[in-house]
């Protein structure tokens, strides 16, 4: 993927790793488009970087992507990357009697079946152009699930697997197909508290390695940066001992 000259549209590109994707492309000289369902959170985007424009969408409203693709590629005809970004994650505890399938049902809804849909609905216009990238955010929970969060690492694991096929069907494309599979990162995906957690990676840490890695030529088809490389090697080695491990240290108390 080339650093700069691209139209790039970020899904959940109003705060998180959206977000800071979203600035460090702009300031590689790409045209950026967030996307998100908070026009006040796009706004805060737009007003501090001018030039990156914005379009609120539910990625869970079916029927409102296939009008969102045909608006934002009427109004951006050199639109040629896509990031997939946006996402939820919700503790679920299976055992709770007054456990509820919303979030689970919200979660398949904006981390799996938000993304096939954009896809769908943007891959005629992306197979026009003479070079073009699809990016799927996954997470190192693909390969090793938290278990507190069942439904969000299912939906990963699904994404990993429906961009390996994606890729292999777009092989002789000029669309290449990527996917940023990143580790725990100093975000607020579940909270404030994950933005200051001394477990997580730097954001900052997390944008600069993944972005050498994006830009390289020939892209890789996994940008993986080094924390997450445990869990998604975790299947070369003791898998159940590395599941059990895992968990444990992350239902332990933060100090």
């Amino acid at each position: 993927m080339k650093s700069s000259g691209n139209t790039l549209l970020i899904t959940g590109g109003g705060s998180g790793i959206g977000r800071a994707l979203a600035e460090s492309f702009h300031a590689l000289g790409n045209q950026v488009i967030i996307v998100g369902r908070r026009q006040s959170t796009l706004d805060e985007v737009t007003r501090a970087h001018p030039g990156i424009a914005s379009f609120t969408l539910d990625i869970e409203d079916a029927d409102a992507i296939p009008r969102f693709a045909a608006d934002v590629t009427s109004k951006y005809p050199g639109l040629n990357a896509v990031v997939h970004n946006s996402g939820i994650m919700r503790v679920e505890n299976l055992l709770d009697p007054a456990f509820s399938l919303d979030d689970a049902e919200a979660t398949v809804s904006t981390n799996l079946l938000g993304p096939i849909r954009l896809t769908a609905a943007l891959l005629p216009h992306l197979l026009k152009q003479p070079r073009a990238t699809l990016v799927t955010v996954t997470s190192g929970l693909a390969f090793v699930p938290l278990a507190a969060t069942p439904t969000y690492c299912a939906t990963k694991a699904a994404l990993h697997s429906y961009t390996e096929s994606l890729r292999y069907q777009l092989r002789n494309t000029a669309v290449e197909v990527v996917e940023l599979a990143p580790p725990y990162v100093q975000t607020e995906l579940m909270g404030p508290h994950q933005a200051s957690d001394p477990r997580a990676m730097p954001l900052k840490d997390f944008i600069s390695e993944s972005l050498q890695l994006l830009t390289q030529s020939p892209t890789p088809a996994e940008i993986l940066v080094k924390p997450v490389l445990p869990l998604r090697n975790a299947a070369r080695g003791d898998y159940p001992a590395f599941f059990k491990q895992f968990n444990d240290a992350m239902s332990a108390p933060r100090h």
